[in-house]
């Protein structure tokens, strides 16, 4: 028996031992940086699961592919994004030579033929502990996930074929199982009856269509009209049942990975009462601050223990660190004016207002087109620099007067910074947009600064610039007049001490230029910032897209200390 069956079978013969949780495939531990950092600093999980992943690259579904049309309930279509079998194993790899896991790690794979998964099983069972086949995504082309697992005898020819090919391989073969079946209990016999060595239930509910309350439009954009699976609170119920009836039918000894709308610690062992081996933990992840997942995994672990030995839990309940207010509600705003800012740029000011500070930034909606995250220009009015770069700014700049725009928003945290006499701040493309509300801050620590943007555009372009900034203090606008980046030159002359701080914004090899040549100036490590504005597809922590080493800047914020990013992400300070 594998060490992972082993582990799972334990658990299940002997309720006395540990609750077993585990993350779920596409939520939190979706990146290796992500992964080593459950290993490492989240004690209570005993199974970290990979996003799932497929022979080729697959961009998914565009954006909303993430929405909240309730607290804690969720409905998702991110369409098996994944970097593909060859990025992703040397990743893995990678990460096992350098480090040692305390966690077993569960891959997940999905393809729609027996040969791919053939490949895929194959490919990545040296780096696995156990691995999970995908026969349940329900909301991905014909052929993949639930087109699968829908129907006993296509999953178990499935399961017997890849077996009999898989045979010199390693790591067990655990099934997921989708909910969206007349009977999951027949699929999960017919599956293990194939040769399967576990299973996981379940996943997303759906698809269903996702109306968003306010614009009474689909949030979810893809070719399946919008619908996507449904996970969250409004499935614990259906996961629990499925968990019973999948016990019933496979009988005590398969290692099964219940999961579904899991809150609490009693729900948890709930789970484990029904038949659950180890337990999932995915979208309540989305509504607790990534800076509390270890404390709140830990309480759900000793709840849920306490809970199957029928003793008191006297510790701090989970439930307190749960975010219970609706996360990423949109709203409605107006165009009051639509500006331009160079040639491909547009300066767009809405009705309302946010109340936005450095390091924290917004999503912009339009309803059946797209959505991106964008840093605030200015509060009140609330206004956006957008760059013309693909068919969603496109559309952002193609706005008039009078049309509606849909916000939410806020996400990450302000930036936390140690106040100095003096500041550079540094800054080019887009990312100017973060300086405003970084000056404001930086004024209000009564710091003095000079302040060097770089911009591509002539003219208006750099008026509206010194309008906006040279109230904070010197100001100084270059132009690139065909180099990028020739701001960058100025930082070899500029006036710069050993007690002052830098701040830089821009894109990633912008910054990363630019902080070498402050270094080399004498910027001291812990007084050098870089907002990473890294892309992301929620803002709150489920999607792991905008993992800066192992923080979340949907949840820490853009603004990272030079010190840190050295330490967990130096390829991000890479420019060769």
């Amino acid at each position: 028996m594998s060490a992972a069956c082993a582990l799972l079978r334990g658990r299940h013969l002997d309720p006395s031992k540990r609750l077993l949780l585990a993350t779920v495939s596409g939520v939190g531990s979706t990146k290796p940086q992500l992964i080593t950092y459950f290993d490492r600093e989240v004690e209570a999980i005993s199974i970290i699961t990979t996003k799932s992943f497929q022979v080729t690259v697959n961009p998914g579904n565009r954006e909303p592919v993430i929405c909240e049309t309730e607290a804690g309930v969720f409905g998702n279509s991110v369409g098996l994004r994944n970097p593909g079998m060859e990025q992703a194993l040397y990743e893995l790899e990678r990460l096992r030579e350098a480090h040692g896991m305390r966690a077993l790690l569960n891959v997940s794979l999905s393809a729609n033929t027996v040969e791919d998964f053939i490949t895929l099983v194959k490919a990545f069972d040296p780096v696995a502990d156990l691995v999970e086949l995908n026969f349940s995504c329900p909301h991905v082309s014909s052929g993949y996930g639930a087109a699968i697992g829908c129907d006993p005898n296509i999953a178990a020819s499935y399961v017997q074929a890849i077996k009999e090919a898989t045979r010199e391989c390693r790591a067990p073969l655990f099934i997921k199982l989708t909910p969206n079946v007349e009977d999951i209990g027949l699929i999960a016999k017919a599956a293990v009856d194939a040769g399967a060595d576990g299973l996981v239930a379940i996943n997303t509910v759906g698809p269903i269509v996702h109306i968003d309350p306010v614009s009474q439009t689909p949030i979810l954009q893809n070719n399946l009209g919008g619908k996507g699976g449904l996970s969250g609170r409004a499935v614990y119920d259906v996961a629990l049942k499925a968990i019973e009836t999948i016990r019933q039918a496979v009988g005590p000894d398969v290692p099964l990975i219940g999961m579904g709308g899991v809150f609490s610690g009693e729900e948890a062992a709930a789970m484990v009462r029904a038949g659950s081996d180890a337990v999932g933990i995915g979208s309540a992840l989305g509504s607790v601050d990534q800076r509390n997942w270890p404390c709140y995994l830990k309480a759900i672990e000793e709840e849920g223990e306490a809970s199957l030995c029928m003793r008191t839990y006297l510790g701090p309940p989970s439930s307190s660190l749960l975010i219970t207010e609706r996360q990423m509600a949109y709203q409605r705003h107006t165009v009051t004016k639509m500006e331009q800012y160079g040639a491909s740029t547009a300066i767009i000011t809405l009705s309302g207002s946010l109340d936005c500070k450095a390091g924290q930034f917004a999503f912009l909606w339009i309803p059946q087109v797209g959505e991106k995250p964008f840093s605030v220009a200015h509060n009140d009015p609330l206004t956006f620099i957008v760059k013309e770069r693909g068919p969603f700014s496109r559309a952002l700049c193609a706005l008039k007067e009078g049309d509606e725009l849909y916000v939410r928003g806020l996400y990450g945290r302000e930036l936390e910074n140690r106040a100095t006499e003096r500041a550079l701040l540094v800054g080019g493309g887009t990312g100017v947009a973060v300086l405003p509300s970084l000056a404001e801050k930086l004024a209000s620590q009564k710091t003095v600064m000079e302040i060097l943007i770089g911009t591509s555009e002539k003219g208006e372009g750099r008026a509206l610039l010194e309008k906006e900034l040279s109230a904070y203090g010197s100001f100084s606008c270059i132009y690139d007049d065909g180099k990028p980046g020739r701001v960058l030159d100025s930082l070899d002359t500029v006036d710069i001490d050993g007690t002052m701080a830098a701040y830089l914004v821009g894109p990633e090899i912008f910054m990363a230029i630019a902080a070498r040549k402050l270094l080399d100036r004498g910027i001291k490590r812990e007084n050098l910032y870089l907002s990473m504005e890294r892309m992301t597809l929620c803002g709150i922590g489920m999607c792991g897209e905008c993992a800066c080493g192992d923080r979340l800047t949907c949840r820490w914020g853009t603004f990272m200390d030079y010190e840190y990013l050295e330490r967990e992400a130096p390829e991000l300070l890479s420019y060769d």
